[in-house]
């Protein structure tokens, strides 16, 4: 299949690039801890409210979709930002410093949050902190394509994704544990100092970048043409879809898994439901484990895999019971972590230059999908309960392994 040609990307003439960061050397240890520090912080703020939107949904006087808000307008914001951040970091090459920078915009915006008393406010708050988290993850992926050697790329980009699923574990567990025990605010407080020490941590180990020449300036038809150039080419379109569609059911299993869970017959306590999030540990091995999968099976056949996987999971969360639940809860989150690993690597390596604007479509796809599901399954909560929510997750899914199984006839390796 012959696809429209790539947008030239400007290089540096004549010399080769420097050698990428070696598999097992110290400084690819010192990045892999740096970006899974990045992931953990970004991740705990942006999702810690999760646990909450049952108590806001109480104390402000909400509905459950509207109290989904306070996440869905920072994934929504940050889709926006990430395309913003990946192309000012293309014009800039300050690739260590946006991330690090927004890190601690978005912790000092998280702890703001728990100071006010006004719901519109809260939203505002949590909007601004979306955008400035926008600055981290599709520089990230960037950074991680351009400096790791291939080899070992894989394996980075799943202890990333595993630093990701550590902090939405942690920053939903803890929060949980200190709403019960102190209140909300107390609990959002803590989680912004923790993304202020993740943030140092950081910015102490990270190298600076080496194989990265900036674009000076801004300059919109570059951005646009290098854009452009990733949409043409099909696998990335159906890349991108599946990054949508992943993200987007998972976010709304866990949106509203808490409704059912604090309502009869169950009537968990804020402590007893953040411990279901312990469930990332699951999502952490799978993540991890992602990159010796691909190299040993292929892409083509562990994505549709994680997949089928996820699929099986929500299957499992329909009955009453409570195991069932949380063994469904499992397998979702370890076909999801396997899947969004998966893609977002694939992405790297099909990407042709411009590596950060490849991200930032993927990433944007991501948390579109990530806030209009998210906020969508609250529609079919209010229609039909958990069954419902269930099977518009499980028909979002069929499409999912479209998109995975045309990957396998687009793509090789």
């Amino acid at each position: 299949m012959t696809h429209p040609p790539e947008p030239v990307f400007p290089a540096a003439a004549g010399a080769s690039p420097p050698r990428g960061i070696r598999l097992g050397s110290p400084d690819y240890r010192r990045v892999t801890i740096a970006l899974f520090l990045a992931g953990f912080a970004t991740f705990s703020l942006l999702y810690c409210v999760q646990p909450m939107l049952p108590e806001f949904a109480a104390e402000f006087g909400v509905s459950p979709a509207h109290s989904s808000l306070a996440l869905s307008l920072s994934t929504s914001l940050l889709a926006l930002a990430i395309l913003c951040a990946a192309a000012l970091s293309e014009g800039l090459g300050a690739r260590r410093g946006l991330m690090f920078g927004s890190l601690v915009v978005a912790s000092a915006l998280n702890i703001a949050v728990a100071l006010v008393q006004d719901w519109t406010v809260l939203l505002v708050l949590r909007a601004l902190e979306g955008l400035a988290l926008g600055g981290v993850p599709a520089v990230a992926m960037a950074y991680l394509a351009e400096e790791i050697e291939s080899r070992g790329l894989g394996r980075a980009m799943g202890l990333y994704i595993a630093g990701t699923a550590l902090g939405g574990m942690l920053g939903r567990v803890i929060t949980g544990h200190l709403v019960e025990a102190f209140s909300w605010r107390i609990a959002l407080g803590g989680i912004g100092l923790t993304g202020l020490a993740a943030a140092i941590g950081f910015l102490v180990l990270l190298p600076r970048s080496r194989n990265f020449s900036p674009h000076p300036g801004f300059d919109l038809r570059y951005h646009l043409s290098a854009w452009i150039g990733h949409l043409a080419v099909p696998s990335m379109r159906w890349l991108f879809a599946m990054s949508f569609l992943s993200m987007g059911c998972f976010v709304a299993v866990f949106n509203y898994i808490g409704f059912r869970l604090t309502a009869p017959p169950y009537e968990m306590g804020q402590g007893t439901l953040g411990m279901i999030f312990f469930v990332y540990i699951f999502g952490i091995f799978s993540s991890s484990a992602a990159g010796g999968l691909t190299e040993r099976f292929g892409r083509r056949a562990v994505l549709p895999a994680g997949v089928l996987i996820t699929v099986a999971g929500i299957a499992l969360t329909l009955p009453e019971g409570l195991v069932t639940m949380v063994a469904g809860l499992i397998l979702l989150t370890i076909g999801f972590f396997l899947t969004h690993a998966v893609a977002s690597g694939w992405v790297g390596r099909i990407a042709v230059g411009a590596k950060g604007h490849a991200s930032s479509l993927y990433l944007l796809a991501y948390y579109v999908g990530s806030s209009v599901v998210g906020s969508a399954g609250g529609w079919f909560w209010a229609a039909g309960g958990w069954s419902w929510v269930a099977l518009f997750l499980l028909v979002l899914h069929g499409l999912a392994l479209v998109a995975a199984l045309r990957l396998r006839v687009l793509s090789r390796g």
